[in-house]
């Protein structure tokens, strides 16, 4: 009992280091005491990574939904903060072709406001879509979602007095800390986990296991996709409104579907069914596609120039490195399992060549 309270005590006492040590870093990171504007935009963008990714993979992974929708959801709410947060007294110079609608045209909304519009309209959206798109199963449900991606875009790109058509919104304030990111972040996936691991996740992981038996046990089928597609989209959302404020500008095309298949990788190497997996992925991915910049820049040895280095070529070290990965862990880095201070532990003991808790050596149960 000692031991077990003991154990307890010291990883308490490690995870509020571990606190401690993460606000640390992003205070110095934010006072400009460590690192550069190139390393927190990456970091930013990897967090922003994360509350996407984490929202998919509860549609993809926890429920069992094969959506593809995610581009459409995070334009969305990239649009509805740009259209609402840019100063009135800007948006003439912006809406320099075609003016601004009336209606919408002198109404300024703080930026949390805005956030929170955008994620509600993106779930709003997600329902009316998810009405009749989600009684289709696999491969049909996605490219129904893909299609409807698309649509939200194209339509985007047409609302030239809304959206301002393909030119799209610049000037859009920017976030003043990374706090801001950070601190969505980490809100919008703890409640995801809550979720999870509410009566309404376990029907959600049933829905994913086998619906037909999840359905003769009581589990109404349509609600509870409904309301994790809706849930997923919300987040989207908040997603895409950060992404358009830390950017500061958004127009149609940065939301082709292509972005979309982005999610999916970092879901499925991270694990589909894992939070924590999602959220390594999320940074891994992001962080991995940024500093492989170094091959898209002319090699030259000894005076001699590299063909095989010119733009594009990150992609292809990129997608082997990810194959490799795929190859050495086909469940993604967590599988399904989430991380623990038992997996880190087992973990260290593997290395040490050192048997498992409850393993029965020759000397006894350790």
């Amino acid at each position: 009992m000692m031991i077990n309270n003991n154990r307890k005590l010291m990883r308490r006492s490690l995870t509020v280091l571990i606190i401690i040590a993460f606000a640390s870093i992003i205070i110095l990171l934010d006072t400009k005491t460590i690192g550069d504007n190139y390393v927190r935009r990456i970091l930013n963008l990897g967090a922003i990574y994360a509350i996407v990714s984490v929202s998919m993979n509860l549609v993809n992974g926890f429920t069992g939904l094969f959506s593809l929708g995610q581009a459409g959801f995070m334009a969305i709410g990239a649009f509805t903060v740009a259209v609402f947060t840019v100063p009135v007294e800007l948006r003439e110079a912006i809406f320099y072709i075609v003016p601004q609608n009336p209606l919408v045209a002198n109404i300024e909304l703080p930026f949390f406001v805005a956030l929170i519009l955008g994620g509600l309209l993106a779930a709003l959206v997600s329902i009316l879509i998810g009405m009749p798109v989600l009684r289709l199963k696999s491969d049909y449900l996605a490219i129904a979602t893909l299609g409807f991606s698309e649509i939200i875009r194209i339509i985007f790109t047409n609302m030239k007095t809304i959206t301002n058509g393909a030119l799209g919104i610049n000037r859009i304030p920017g976030i003043p800390t990374m706090w801001i990111t950070f601190g969505v972040a980490i809100v919008s996936i703890i409640f995801i986990v809550l979720l999870i691991n509410s009566s309404y996740g376990r029907a959600f992981k049933a829905i994913r296991e086998d619906d037909i038996a999840a359905e003769a046990m009581g589990i109404n089928l349509f609600k509870h996709k409904v309301i994790s597609f809706a849930i997923g989209a919300f987040f989207a959302g908040i997603g895409g409104g950060l992404l358009a404020s830390l950017l500061g500008t958004v127009d149609p095309k940065q939301f082709y579907f292509t972005m979309t298949y982005n999610f999916l990788l970092i879901i499925v190497l991270g694990g589909m069914g894992s939070v924590s997996g999602t959220i390594i992925g999320s940074f891994v991915v992001t962080a991995g596609l940024e500093y492989l910049r170094i091959f898209d820049e002319p090699l030259t040895v000894l005076g001699v120039n590299i063909p095989i280095f010119r733009a594009g070529f990150r992609m292809v070290i990129f997608s082997f490195l990810l194959m490799i990965l795929v190859l050495f862990f086909r469940q993604g880095i967590m599988g399904q399992k989430e991380l623990s201070w038992d997996m880190i532990e087992g973990w260290f003991k593997r290395r040490k060549g050192l048997p498992k808790k409850g393993k029965v050596d020759k000397g006894g149960t350790i």
